[in-house]
C-alpha cells in the first residue's frame, strides 16, 4: 500500500511544472552568463549553417570527411538549440518553470544528441585513420555507402541510450519535488529528485557514461596513436605538416567536448562537483559548438576555399 500511495503522489508532479533553479540566487551571475552566452549561442548558429550549406552546396567537398563534418555540424546546431533558448529566457523570468512536456522533451533530445556526438568523434577518427594510415585504400575503406552506414549508427545508437535512460528516470517518483538544481532538464538532475531508491538509475547512467564516453575516448586514442606511427614514417616535412593539420582540428574539438562532458557525469558526487557539472554543461552546450565551425573553418583551407567561391557566385 506504501508503495502504491508514493507511486501515485509521484504521478502527481508528473503534471505540474519544474522550476530550473540554475544559478536564481545570483542574480548578477545570471546578467554576466547571459552576456556570455546569447553570443556563443548566436555564432553557434550562424558557425553551423554556414558550414551545412557550403559543404552542402560545393560539389568539391562531397567526401567521407565533409560529410562526417556536415552531420556534427547539424548535431550541435540541434544540440544547442534543444536547451539555449530555454535558458537564455530564464535568465530574464522570475519564475523559472518549464512544462512537463517540455522538460521531456529537452531530457530525450539533449541526451541523444550528447550521445550520438560521442559516438560520431569516434567515426570521424577512423575517418582520419583510414586517410593516413591507408591512403591508397582510402577510397575503398570509405565507400559512400560505409559513410551512410557509420552515420545511422552513431545516430540510433545515441536515440537509443537516451530512450532507454529517459523512460527510466520518468518513471521515478518525485513525491511533488519539482525543483530541478540545475539549467535545464538533465538525467542526473532528475534522478536527484526522486523520493526512492535510484541506485539502479545511478548504475545505468555510470554504465551509459563509460559507454559513450570513456569507451570512445579510448578508441579515438589509439586511432591517433597508429595515425602518430604512420605521421613519423613520412619523410617529408610537408606530408608531415599535411597528415598533423588534418587531424589537429578534430583533436581539439575531441579534447574540448569529452573534457567537459566527463567533468559534468564521470565527477565523484560532491557539492563542488555538482557546481562543476552545471558550468561545464553550459560549457559544451555553448562554447564548444560555438567553437567547433571555427576551428573546422580556421585551419581548413578548402573550406575557405568553398566559402570564397559561393560568395563569388552569389
Amino acid at each position: 500500500m506504501y508503495r502504491k500511495a508514493v507511486w501515485e503522489e509521484g504521478n502527481q508532479s508528473y503534471q505540474g511544472e519544474f522550476i530550473l533553479l540554475g544559478v536564481a540566487d545570483h542574480p548578477r551571475l545570471e546578467m554576466l552568463l547571459f552576456a556570455i552566452i546569447l553570443p556563443c549561442y548566436m555564432m553557434a548558429l550562424l558557425g553551423n549553417t554556414t558550414i551545412i550549406v557550403v559543404l552542402r552546396l560545393d560539389p568539391r567537398l562531397h567526401t567521407p570527411m565533409y560529410f562526417f563534418l556536415s552531420n556534427l555540424s547539424f548535431l550541435d546546431l540541434c544540440f544547442t538549440t534543444s536547451v539555449g533558448p530555454q535558458i537564455l529566457v530564464n535568465f530574464w523570468r522570475k519564475s523559472k518553470t518549464i512544462s512537463y512536456g517540455a522538460c521531456v522533451a529537452q531530457l530525450y533530445i539533449f541526451h541523444a544528441l550528447g550521445a550520438t556526438e560521442c559516438i560520431l568523434l569516434v567515426v570521424m577518427a577512423y575517418d582520419r585513420y583510414a586517410a593516413i594510415c591507408h591512403p591508397l585504400r582510402y577510397a575503398a575503406l570509405m565507400s559512400q555507402s560505409l559513410c551512410f552506414k557509420m552515420a545511422a549508427v552513431s545516430w540510433i545508437s545515441g536515440l537509443t541510450t537516451s530512450l532507454v535512460e529517459s523512460v527510466m528516470t520518468l518513471r521515478l517518483p518525485w513525491c511533488g519535488q519539482n525543483r530541478v538544481d540545475h539549467f535545464f532538464c538533465e538525467v542526473p538532475a532528475l534522478i536527484k529528485l526522486a523520493c526512492v531508491d535510484t541506485s539502479l538509475n545511478e548504475a545505468v547512467l555510470f554504465g551509459s557514461s563509460v559507454a559513450f564516453l570513456v569507451v570512445p575516448l579510448g578508441l579515438i586514442m589509439v586511432s591517433y596513436g597508429h595515425i602518430a606511427v604512420a605521421t613519423l614514417a613520412i619523410h617529408s616535412a610537408e606530408g608531415k605538416r599535411k597528415a598533423l593539420n588534418t587531424c589537429a582540428s578534430h583533436l581539439i574539438v575531441v579534447s574540448l567536448f569529452f573534457g567537459a562532458t566527463i567533468v559534468t557525469y564521470l565527477q565523484p558526487p560532491s557539492n563542488n562537483a555538482h557546481d562543476q557539472a552545471k558550468v561545464a554543461s553550459l560549457f559544451y552546450t555553448f562554447v564548444t559548438t560555438m567553437l567547433n565551425p571555427l576551428i573546422y573553418t580556421l585551419r581548413n583551407k578548402e573550406v575557405h576555399k568553398a566559402l570564397r567561391r559561393l560568395t563569388k557566385r552569389n
